[in-house]
């Protein structure tokens, strides 16, 4: 994987988080965490496990609140964000898992994530109207086209548990892009990935950066370092650093609070390998 270009130069941003605090009881999730993302930029955020880095995911999309901070979305201070209004302002998110709904077929599924295009009220729906019909035609073909961009068109007459994981998470993918997002969270696309998947991904990640803003948390630091612009790192709910992938990669802070101990675990475990091949 190649890295990433250079962040669009003197592009506003889309989306600007600054000083967010979150507590849960005592424990502080994040503490005045401030970052923003342009149209054009992939933007990471890494750090350990339990650093606040979904917990800010759930912040930008309103499923938590926060005790201090604002979000601005295109310039202007959001008040309390509702996660069904999500949609209509522009931002679509993945989940870690797949989050499908199990009863419906694929397309059924990304059609759901079309609905900011839907027209037709419920009444004209139910009664079947001409205008509903042609509604509904409408938000078929647009999901359509997003599976064949995705290259999981000839699956969308199943139903998401009949398919290998790796599948199930494009088609997830699917339905968030199909609503046509300015902002595009992804929260651990690689996750359960195998090799040729993730490289198909990064590709994917790389090809949506270059129009639409994405933030992407992950633990798979070759994807990470590869697709993102610049890079955000918290550890205990703060930011101790923040740039572009090699000075990020390089930084003493992130590698003792992070990177540091990836190497530190995969070290222990060649040493109990190497043990276990001498006993």
């Amino acid at each position: 994987m190649s890295v990433a270009e250079e962040r669009p130069v003197g592009v506003a941003p889309v989306l600007e988080v600054r000083g967010i605090t979150v507590r849960f009881g005592g424990v502080t999730a994040l503490q005045d965490v401030s970052l923003e993302v342009a149209p054009g930029e992939v933007l990471g955020v890494i750090g350990p496990n339990g650093a606040g880095k979904t917990t800010l995911f759930n912040v930008i999309c309103g499923f938590v609140s926060a005790q201090a901070g604002t979000i601005s979305w295109r310039g202007s201070e959001l008040g309390r964000i509702r996660p069904h209004s999500l949609a209509g302002l522009g931002i679509a998110r993945t989940l870690q898992g797949v989050g499908l709904f199990p009863q419906l077929t694929v397309l059924e599924n990304v059609m759901v994530g079309a609905g900011r295009f839907r027209r037709a009220r419920l009444p004209s729906a139910l009664l079947g109207l001409p205008w509903s019909d042609r509604d509904e035609a409408a938000l078929h073909d647009r999901a359509l086209a997003t599976l064949a961009r995705l290259g999981c068109e000839d699956v969308r007459d199943r139903l998401p548990t009949t398919l290998p994981y790796a599948i199930q998470k494009r088609v997830a993918l699917a339905r968030a892009l199909v609503a046509e997002p300015e902002l595009l969270l992804l929260d651990e696309p690689a996750g359960g990935l195998g090799a040729q998947d993730l490289s198909e991904l990064a590709k994917l990640v790389d090809s949506l950066g270059q129009s639409i803003a994405v933030m992407l948390v992950d633990h798979h630091m070759d994807l990470v370092m590869s697709v993102c612009h610049r890079v955000v790192v918290l550890d205990f709910g703060r930011v101790i650093a923040s740039g572009v992938p090699p000075e990020v990669r390089q930084d003493p802070r992130v590698l003792e609070a992070y990177l540091g101990r990836e190497v530190e675990a995969a070290d222990q475990g060649a040493a109990i390998g190497a043990g276990d091949a001498g006993g």
